[in-house]
């Protein structure tokens, strides 16, 4: 998924979308889809929207990073769920934000801990959770019980890699909205038995406000 705006990082996304600006010097999208092939992911769907054009020169066909890359558009901000619909994938898929680096070998090991579930959502300790914009995911004895969940003890922060099955991936199309949103898909598969696992992952980084591309990139930088 790689559509949204970035408010949060304006002015700097009003003239570069978020998934290109680099962490350790690297175009975030370019770190993504290596960590997707790494994973034995071939074919890879990225969702564009704002400042589309930027983003499909980076990723382009895809052979520079060993995949198989091709677009689909969603022209307004819809929800994430909306996203993956436009995306047009059969189920079994892996869905990614394209604005976050994953930790190496992450998404490999994200994609192993899914296998033999209906779905399967990561999380991570760092950063923690923070409402409204990354919240709490309960797991127990290894499925989510809840995607959104509002224990403030609770250390496990959602992160942007999803699984989903054919049970997860036929509530996309059943969902009230706009906005339509992957947690909410979740849930509601969740909540009619489908067992979805909670995969823990490392550390992840992105680029949350204006001066995170300086903090980010500062040691890249000093070692030049």
């Amino acid at each position: 998924m790689a559509a949204g705006e970035g408010r949060r990082l304006r002015p700097l996304t009003e003239r570069w979308p978020k998934p290109v600006l680099p962490i350790d010097g690297r175009p975030v999208l370019a770190a993504l889809l290596r960590e997707l092939a790494g994973a034995g992911i071939e074919h890879c769907v990225v969702v564009t929207g704002h400042l589309a054009a930027q983003v499909e020169a980076l990723a382009g066909d895809g052979a520079a990073f060993g995949l198989d890359v091709s677009f689909a558009s969603q022209p307004s901000p819809d929800g994430s769920a909306d996203a993956v619909r436009r995306a047009g994938l059969e189920p079994p898929f892996l869905v990614a934000g394209a604005d976050t680096l994953f930790g190496p070998g992450d998404v490999a090991r994200f994609v192993a801990g899914a296998d033999g579930f209906d779905g399967a959502v990561a999380v991570r300790r760092d950063p923690p959770p923070e409402p409204p914009h990354r919240h709490a995911v309960r797991v127990v004895d290894g499925l989510v019980e809840s995607v959104l969940d509002d224990d403030p003890a609770n250390p496990l922060a959602g992160a942007p890699l999803w699984a989903l099955g054919p049970r997860v991936a036929e509530r996309l199309a059943q969902l009230a909205g706009p906005p339509y949103e992957l947690a909410a898909a979740f849930q509601q598969a969740i909540d009619d038995g489908a067992r979805v696992a909670g995969v823990e992952i490392g550390a992840t980084r992105d680029l949350t406000r204006p001066e995170d591309l300086v903090e980010e990139n500062f040691p890249y930088l000093r070692g030049l």
